[in-house]
């Protein structure tokens, strides 16, 4: 069979995704199709990693070497096609983390901070936790396709912004720039000095034959303006294991950064992040290559049975990541009614547009990051569902 075929229990395993069921959706009786986690085993060079170094015994102070930094430096250069110097990575738990680093260390409080809406919600925590000011770039959302809205980016800009959080490919609309978007961005960040903090972390999870361009990689002066989160937790489904990285060319930012990561008492990686990083850019191009034609297949199994039997509710046109945002407007339900709806007559469990702003209250966001058994039976419950009401 298959390795992403095969179906593993999650139960009791304290998985967030389908151990919480009943907090996050007040019952049990839902599939979880939410968190952006995967249901697949991680490659089993990785699993064997962690099995050698736990056999070790002894889980004392670790640290990350130059092995390590160097795995990284040629799975960006292999995958993305970006020369970095390991002098620029600096290491966190998460992306989130690394995100509030960033905000910390390069923003000072009632700054402006823009966001391209809807969006991965921490980035709304991200900024107003620490008392900076969102300002939105709303995507424009146009025959089942987004794009940005150039000439609103520039007037936010010239608003005073100081930073622009960059979700890159896009949560939770699944877009992968173009070069020609990400210049565009770039130029006017440049034109504006606005710093660019750009959340990568879905950058290796774009469907075959689309490519994922890292903005810092289009240019000398891009590369300095730019601070740039990534990790292996995504795509390899290692998030449970705390492993991320910062690449910030600027060595005056990186200062700054890695100052708040020493003042929140982050310091590297724990013993299993490290090993399962390293062995995962080491060893996994086949597996994630195999990975990314089973997403795809997944988008369009969804797309086809949709169109067929629901054709009012449509997928949003997307290049990337394993979550399909989902169009519900045609349901003429506001968020409440639709969440209970997906919930108690679908039992399906999907993230809530709205959580991701005002621009997704009729979407919900599906994740098709699991077997195909479990995504049909996640797709029969929402068409019978539908069709019933």
């Amino acid at each position: 069979m298959n390795l992403f075929e095969e179906q593993h229990s999650r139960k009791n395993t304290r998985s967030v995704k389908w151990d919480m069921l009943k907090p996050v959706f007040q019952t049990d009786d839902v599939l979880p199709m939410w968190v952006a986690d995967m249901d697949f085993r991680a490659p089993e060079q990785v699993n064997e990693a962690l099995i050698e170094r736990a056999k070790h015994g002894i889980y004392g102070y670790t640290m990350v070497d130059d092995v390590v930094k160097d795995s990284v430096v040629k799975w960006i250069h292999r995958r993305h096609n970006w020369h970095i110097d390991s002098n620029w990575l600096s290491f966190s738990p998460g992306v989130v983390t690394s995100l509030h680093m960033a905000v910390q260390a390069l923003t000072e409080p009632n700054d402006k901070i823009l966001i391209q809406t809807p969006v991965y919600t921490p980035f709304y925590n991200v900024i107003e936790s620490h008392d900076r000011q969102i300002v939105k770039n709303p995507l424009r959302y146009e025959d089942n396709y987004y794009q940005i809205d150039f000439d609103d980016f520039e007037a936010k800009l010239k608003q005073g912004v100081k930073a622009f959080i960059l979700c890159s490919p896009h949560n939770p609309v699944g877009r992968v720039w173009k070069r020609e978007e990400l210049e565009k961005m770039a130029k006017l960040c440049l034109d504006y000095n606005v710093i660019i903090i750009s959340d990568e972390i879905h950058c290796d999870l774009t469907f075959p034959n689309e490519r994922h361009i890292p903005i810092a990689s289009l240019s000398e002066d891009m590369n300095d303006q730019t601070v740039t989160c990534m990790a292996p937790s995504k795509t390899f489904n290692l998030a449970g294991l705390q492993a991320s990285y910062i690449i910030t060319p600027n060595q005056e930012r990186r200062k700054k950064i890695e100052a708040h990561l020493s003042k929140q008492g982050v310091h590297g990686l724990n013993i299993m992040g490290n090993t399962a990083l390293e062995a995962a850019y080491l060893h996994g191009d086949s597996w994630l290559d195999e990975l990314r034609e089973v997403l795809l297949s997944h988008k369009q199994y969804v797309e086809e049975m949709l169109e067929t039997h629901i054709p009012e509710i449509t997928v949003t046109h997307s290049e990337g990541t394993y979550l399909l945002w989902i169009d519900c407007s045609a349901l003429n339900m506001d968020p409440k009614e639709l969440r209970e709806f997906m919930i108690h007559k679908a039992k399906v469990g999907l993230n809530t547009g709205k959580d991701y702003g005002e621009e997704g209250s009729t979407f919900m966001r599906m994740n098709i990051a699991c077997p195909k058994a479990t995504l049909e039976e996640g797709v029969r419950r929402i068409i019978q569902a539908i069709q019933n009401r």
